[in-house]
């Protein structure tokens, strides 16, 4: 039997309530790195080209669509800056909140929305497939917008916790709420992505040092400041950590090693079916299958409450998770990224063959 950790925690600090980010800069970037690889020398390498600039990549774009959420990746562009100003709810593109215990993504379904992740992706490949009409592209997307935003969002739509949500009830066990309405902050919470579900991360560096494979030294420009928070959001940790880990096992310094080893491998992966429009929905579905692995044998435990910058308070949960978890979380990651890239390119493949 696996024995569980109770990471029980008491934060000093105080943890603003976000939405749901996306895999980290080496995520994406990976996503990006196996679809280049994979589209070389097709016609679909020759349309993506003409869409991008000198020097760009489906690597390089990958994280483009979180960098236009702040200046973190540098000073915005104008051709950032009109996005936004055109898509004031862009950040809202990137996920949906789906339960996970659910099998399914359905249009309308408890979590879901008409400017999802799903939704969006689908109003991508229109764009892509030259349609331009104020159904298809309501957004007014451009084909540039729409590659740019296709490329980061196959990577997060692979990303478990950005499918299938949490939500628990009042008596600290995850539930299944019927209607949206029952989500209501009393009776069913949203854990906001698993934003909000909260682990020890002293313990978790502990427990994955004898499981994960010691980092290289980074590359020049990878390292920096160390980490002073004591806990670590359950998304953050599917963001980035798991990333780390899944790297570090195949022994890849960079999401461009890390695309070569892995197309090496040869790994099988189930190509989607029927007319592109609908790939998202069944990426979607895989994304919820993978969803139940991610919080499998996870549990919410001692409750606490904490105060957001503009003064609200929400509950936040230490999280309990196996002690092995290091293990197979990042080997869910890195499927779950083979997927994306190889997803990604027979998209476009389909788009432009």
């Amino acid at each position: 039997m696996i024995k569980t950790c109770a990471c029980v925690l008491a934060l000093a600090g105080a943890f603003a309530p976000f939405p749901a980010a996306a895999w980290g800069n080496h995520g994406h970037r990976a996503v990006g790195a196996i679809a280049d690889q994979l589209i070389k020398g097709s016609n679909a390498q020759r349309q993506v080209a003409a869409l991008l600039q000198a020097g760009e990549s489906l690597e390089k774009v990958a994280v483009w669509a979180d960098c236009v959420k702040g200046t973190y990746c540098g000073a915005q562009t104008a051709e950032m800056l009109e996005y936004t100003a055109a898509n004031p709810k862009h950040s809202q593109y990137h996920y949906t909140d789906i339960p996970f215990q659910h099998a399914h993504y359905h249009d309308g379904a408890v979590g879901s929305a008409g400017n999802d992740i799903v939704q969006t992706l689908k109003q991508t490949i229109a764009v892509l497939q030259g349609r331009d009409d104020a159904v298809s592209n309501p957004r007014r997307f451009s084909r540039r917008q729409a590659l740019l935003l296709l490329t980061h969002l196959a990577g997060d739509i692979h990303l478990p916790l950005h499918v299938g949500a949490a939500y628990v009830g009042k008596d600290g066990g995850f539930v299944v709420p019927g209607a949206h309405g029952q989500i209501d902050a009393a009776n069913i919470f949203d854990a906001r992505g698993g934003n909000n579900l909260l682990l020890d991360d002293a313990k978790l560096a502990a427990a994955s040092a004898g499981l994960i494979p010691p980092a290289p030294a980074p590359l020049d420009g990878d390292a920096g400041p160390a980490s002073k928070a004591t806990a670590k959001p359950f998304h953050s940790y599917w963001d980035t950590t798991v990333v780390d880990y899944a790297m570090r096992r195949v022994g890849a310094r960079t999401p461009q090693q890390f695309a070569q080893i892995v197309i090496g491998g040869q790994p099988v992966v189930a190509a989607n079916t029927g007319a592109p429009a609908g790939w998202p929905y069944q990426w979607a579905d895989d994304a919820l299958q993978a969803s139940k692995l991610a919080y499998a044998d996870v549990t919410p435990g001692q409750t606490s409450l904490q105060t957001g910058k503009n003064g609200d308070s929400y509950k936040v949960w230490a999280l309990e998770v196996p002690q092995n978890y290091p293990v197979p979380s990042s080997a869910l990651a890195k499927a779950q990224l083979i997927k994306g890239g190889y997803h990604l390119a027979a998209l476009l493949r389909a788009i432009w063959p």
